[in-house]
C-alpha cells in the first residue's frame, strides 16, 4: 500500500505532467522510513544547513526541513522547479536550477546565506555519482560531512581497502579527503521506477588534514592514475608513463627507495605508500621537471 505521503507526491507529479527521464537518472525514494534513516545518518539538527543535489520530487528535501534544516536543492531538470514548488510550499528551502557540475557550492552556500560549513546530502544519479563527487572534494568546498545514496557496487569501491578487486583510484581519492563508511544497503524494490540494482548509504566525513604529507597531491594522484590505469601490469611498466623519459632502471631505483617491489600492481599499494613514492620520485626527479597538473 502506498503511504499517503507518496500518493500526495505522486499526484502533483501527475498535476505537473512529469515523467521520468532516463538521462537525469530519476528514481525517486517514497519509503519514509528509508528517508529518515538518510537524515539520521547525516545527524541533521535544528539550525543545520544543507545542501542537497538532486531533489527530484523533494521527498528527501521534506524529511531534512522536518529535522530543522534549512535547504539549499539544486535540481537540473526544469520540469521539477514546479513540482518542488509545490511540495516544499511554505518550507525553508530554497531551489536553484542548474547543473552543479558547473555551480560553485560555496558561493551558492554564501549567497543564499548557509551556515558554514554546511553538510550536503544527495541521492546521485547512478552515471553520474563519480564526477560529482570528485567535484565536491577536488575543489574543497566548505561541506563537513558528505552523505549520499549510490549504487552499491559504487559504494563498495568508495570505501574499497589495497587489494581487492572493488579498489580503485577513486577509493584512494576518498580516503584522501574524508573518513567513509557505507551505513545500510537500500532494495531497488522501494525506488519509483525500480532500478536495475540496489543502492546504499555511504557518509564521508571531512578530514581536517590529509592523512599523509606529499609534496604535490596532483603530481601522487597522477602516479595513482598510472598505477590503476593498467591493472595487469606491474609498477616497473606501468608506471612509466607518468615521466616517459625516465629510464626503467631508475624507476625501479625510485621504487626500491620507497620500500615498494618493482613487480607489485598499483592496485596493492596503499595510500601512504602512493604518498611516500611521489615524495621520493620528486627528489630524484625535481618538482620543476614534472608536470603536477594532472
Amino acid at each position: 500500500m502506498e503511504q499517503p505521503s507518496e500518493l500526495k507526491t505522486m499526484d502533483v507529479l501527475k498535476k505537473h505532467g512529469f515523467r521520468f527521464k532516463k538521462k537525469w537518472g530519476q528514481n525517486f525514494l517514497f519509503d519514509k522510513n528509508f528517508l529518515r534513516r538518510m537524515v539520521k545518518g547525516a545527524n541533521i539538527k535544528p539550525g543545520d544547513s544543507v545542501v542537497e543535489i538532486g531533489p527530484g520530487a523533494g521527498t528527501l528535501t521534506k524529511a531534512l526541513i522536518e529535522e530543522g534544516a534549512r535547504v539549499l536543492a539544486i535540481e537540473i531538470d526544469e520540469a521539477l522547479i514546479p513540482v518542488l514548488g509545490d511540495v516544499l510550499q511554505g518550507m525553508d528551502a530554497v531551489v536553484v536550477c542548474g547543473d552543479v557540475l558547473k555551480m560553485n557550492i560555496d558561493k551558492l552556500a554564501q549567497e543564499y546565506n548557509l551556515k558554514i560549513p554546511y553538510k550536503i546530502v544527495a541521492n546521485l544519479p547512478y552515471y553520474i555519482t563519480t564526477p560529482i563527487l570528485m567535484n565536491i572534494l577536488e575543489n574543497e568546498y566548505r561541506f563537513d560531512l558528505l552523505v549520499i545514496m549510490v549504487q552499491w557496487e559504487v559504494a563498495e569501491r568508495l570505501t574499497a581497502k589495497p587489494g581487492t578487486k572493488e579498489y580503485g583510484s577513486i577509493s584512494l581519492a576518498v580516503n584522501y579527503y574524508t573518513e567513509s563508511k557505507i551505513l545500510y544497503k537500500v532494495p531497488r524494490h522501494l525506488f519509483t521506477p525500480a532500478p536495475d540494482v540496489d543502492s546504499a548509504v555511504v557518509c564521508f566525513t571531512l578530514r581536517s588534514e590529509p592523512p599523509v604529507e606529499v609534496r604535490c597531491k596532483n603530481f601522487m594522484f597522477k602516479i595513482v592514475k598510472a598505477g590503476f590505469n593498467q591493472r595487469r601490469k606491474t609498477l616497473a611498466n606501468s608506471l612509466l608513463l607518468v615521466e616517459p623519459s625516465m629510464d626503467k632502471l631508475k624507476l625501479i631505483k625510485i621504487l626500491d627507495e620507497a620500500g615498494i617491489d618493482s613487480q607489485r600492481r598499483g592496485e596493492t599499494l596503499s595510500l601512504h605508500e602512493y604518498a611516500n613514492l611521489a615524495n621520493i620520485w620528486q627528489q630524484h626527479s625535481g618538482t620543476d621537471r614534472l608536470d603536477t597538473k594532472g
